[in-house]
C-alpha cells in the first residue's frame, strides 16, 4: 500500500481539542529553567559541528528497546500505532524506547521572541519510536524526529505516513516522539475516551508521565522534553535509540498542531539550545516565523489550510532560511494513507472517523506528500550545501476575509504547486468541506462525468501523455517533484481507464 501522500489525523477529538486547533493556543507557560541550562542565542549562526559543542542541553536516561507482545494483541503490550509496513524487507527496524529526566517549563506563549527560562527540574518519562536502517551502509546520515500528534487523542505519525515511502527509500531514520499531555494521559479524566498512552495500555506504558505528577497539564513541559529527545539521539550516552548508526543531520518535523507548536518551538525555544539542523513544518494552522534565525524551514501548506486554518494571513515572503510552499486543490486530510491508517486504528482498538457525515464527498484525491518528499530533500541540500530551494506559486487568493480562492471553471484552485492529480483533472478537487466534526479538514473530491472526460481526454494516449508532460514539468523545471514519485504519478495513469 502506498503511504507517500498526505497524511490524515485529525478525525476525532472533543470540543477542547476543536477548540486547540481552531484558537491560538493561549496557554503554553509559566515556570521554566534557569538560562544556565542552555547556549545563549549566538549560537544559531554556528554550523553543525559546532552545535554539537555548543549544545547544553540536558541527555535523558533512555531504556529499551521495550520488548513487544504480537501487534494487534489484545493486552496493548505492543507500541501504539506500530507500523505495519513490512520494514525488513526494506532492511528497517522498529523499536521503543522509554527516555526520563527532568525537564523545565517556558513562557512559550506564541510571539517572536526568545522564551525566558523561569524553572526546571520537573521529573518526565515518556516514549520515542524509533524506525531506521538495521545497517549503517543503508543509513543516509539524517534523521527526522516528529513531534507526534495528538490531535484525535492519540499518538498519529503524520509526518511517517506522509513520507513512509520516501524513508525507506532513501535510508532516513525516523523517530517519532510522545511529548503532550493528551498523547501520554488522554483517558485520566471523566469521560475521556482511554486513548492516550497509560490508559491504552497500562501495562506497557503506566510508568510515564509528562506532567509532573499530574501538578503541570499545559504542555509546558514539551518543548524541552523534544530537545531532550534530540539530545539522545545526538550525543547518546549509555542506550543509543538509534543503535549504531551515528546521524549527521537531525530535523524536526510536525503536521498541523505539531506543526504549531513547532512554530513556538522554533520561535521560543529553538534559538536556547540549536539542537536541530532544519525544520519540516506540514500542515500550518495560523502562525508566523521569526525570520532573524539562521536555521532553514520549509513549510508545505494545502489549499485546506489556507481557507480554514489562518494561513493566508500568516503568510510571509521567502528569504533565504525560509520557504513556503502551497499544493492547489489538496485538504488538510489526505485521501492516499485513509485506509492503512483505518486498519491500524483497527487493530489498536482506537476510534474510527466518519466520512459519511460530511456534507461533501471527503478528502481531496491530490497527493501532497510527494511534495513533502521533495522539501526533504531540498531542506537536506540547502543545509549541507547551501543549495537553495525553489520558490513556489501561492494559491490565488480573491479575498482574504474570509479567504475566498481562486477557482476555474472546473471548480479546482488557482496558483500553487499544481500537481498532476490537479493541472490534468479528472475531477474537482478542493480543500472545502462541512459537517459533523473535523469535516471542514477533509477537502472534497467529486469526480468528473464519463462524458466530460472523454471530451478532455478523447483516448487514454492523451491523457497518459497530459500527465507525463505535467510530471516533467514539476519534476525537471520546477523540482517539486522526486524521480521516484514522478514514476509512480507516470505508471498510475498508464494503468489507469482513462480515455479508454
Amino acid at each position: 500500500m502506498r503511504l507517500s501522500s498526505c497524511p490524515i489525523w485529525l478525525c476525532i477529538g472533543d470540543d477542547n481539542v476543536m477548540r486547540l486547533l481552531k484558537k491560538p493556543l493561549a496557554i503554553l507557560a509559566a515556570l521554566t529553567l534557569t538560562s544556565s541550562l542552555y547556549s545563549s542565542a549566538s549560537a544559531s549562526n554556528m554550523n553543525v559541528g559546532e552545535k554539537e559543542m555548543m549544545s547544553n542541553v540536558p541527555n535523558p536516561t533512555v531504556t529499551g528497546p521495550i520488548k513487544s507482545n504480537e501487534l494487534g494483541d489484545p493486552s496493548h503490550n505492543y507500541p501504539q500505532l506500530a507500523t505495519s509496513i513490512d520494514l525488513k524487507k526494506h532492511g528497517f527496524t522498529e523499536e521503543e524506547f522509554f527516555f526520563e529526566g527532568k525537564a523545565a517549563r517556558y513562557n512559550t506563549e506564541q510571539s517572536l521572541e526568545t522564551a525566558t527560562p523561569i524553572s526546571s527540574g520537573h521529573p518526565y518519562k515518556t516514549r520515542m519510536l524509533v524506525r531506521r536502517p538495521i545497517s549503517s551502509e543503508n543509513f543516509n546520515g539524517k534523521v527526522v524526529v516528529e513531534w507526534l500528534n495528538v490531535t484525535s487523542g492519540y499518538n498519529l505519525d503524520a509526518m511517517w505516513m506522509a513520507s513512509s515511502e520516501h524513508f525507506l527509500r532513501e535510508g532516513y531514520a525516523y523517530v517519532g516522539v510522545s511529548v503532550q499531555t493528551v498523547g501520554v494521559h488522554r483517558g485520566e479524566q471523566p469521560g475521556e475516551l482511554p486513548t492516550g498512552l497509560k490508559k491504552w495500555s497500562p501495562e506497557r506504558y503506566g510508568t510515564l508521565d509528562v506532567t509532573d505528577g499530574g501538578t503541570i497539564n499545559d504542555d509546558s513541559l514539551s518543548f524541552d522534553i523534544y530537545s531532550q529527545a534530540a539530545q539522545a539521539i545526538r550525543h547518546p550516552k549509555g542506550i543509543n535509540p538509534l543503535g549504531n548508526l551515528k546521524p549527521k543531520m537531525i530535523l524536526a518535523a510536525g503536521a498541523s498542531q505539531s506543526e504549531r507548536y513547532l512554530v513556538r518551538y522554533y520561535n521560543k525555544i529553538h534559538p536556547l539550545t540549536n539542537i536541530f539542523d532544519g525544520y519540516m513544518m506540514y500542515l500550518g494552522i495560523g502562525d508566523k516565523l521569526r525570520t532573524d534565525l539562521k536555521t532553514k524551514v520549509i513549510k508545505v501548506n494545502t489549499e485546506n489550510d489556507l481557507i480554514s486554518l489562518g494561513e493566508v494571513a500568516a503568510r510571509q515572503d521567502d528569504s533565504d532560511v525560509l520557504r513556503t510552499w502551497e499544493v492547489a486543490g489538496t485538504s488538510h486530510v489526505g485521501y492516499q494513507s485513509w485506509d492503512y491508517r483505518l486498519g491500524l486504528l483497527e487493530r489498536d482498538d482506537l476510534p474510527l472517523p466518519n466520512l459519511n457525515v460530511c456534507n461533501r464527498p471527503g478528502l481531496s484525491r491530490v497527493p501532497s506528500g510527494y511534495v513533502v518528499n521533495a522539501a526533504y530533500e531540498h531542506l537536506s541540500k540547502w543545509i549541507k550545501a547551501g543549495i537553495s530551494p525553489p520558490k513556489g506559486d501561492r494559491i490565488q487568493v480573491e479575498t482574504s476575509s474570509p479567504v475566498v480562492i481562486a477557482r476555474d471553471s472546473n471548480g479546482n484552485a488557482l496558483g500553487g504547486i499544481r500537481l498532476p492529480k490537479h493541472s490534468v483533472p479528472t475531477g474537482t478537487n478542493t480543500g472545502m468541506n462541512s459537517g459533523a466534526g473535523f469535516c471542514f479538514l477533509y477537502g472534497s473530491h467529486e469526480p468528473f462525468s464519463q462524458e466530460k472526460l472523454r471530451t478532455l481526454y478523447p483516448n487514454h494516449g492523451t491523457y497518459v501523455s497530459r500527465v507525463n508532460k505535467a510530471t516533467n514539468e514539476l519534476l525537471r523545471q520546477q523540482g517539486f517533484l522526486l524521480e521516484e514519485d514522478a514514476k509512480m504519478i507516470r505508471e498510475d495513469a498508464a494503468k489507469s481507464r482513462i480515455g479508454k
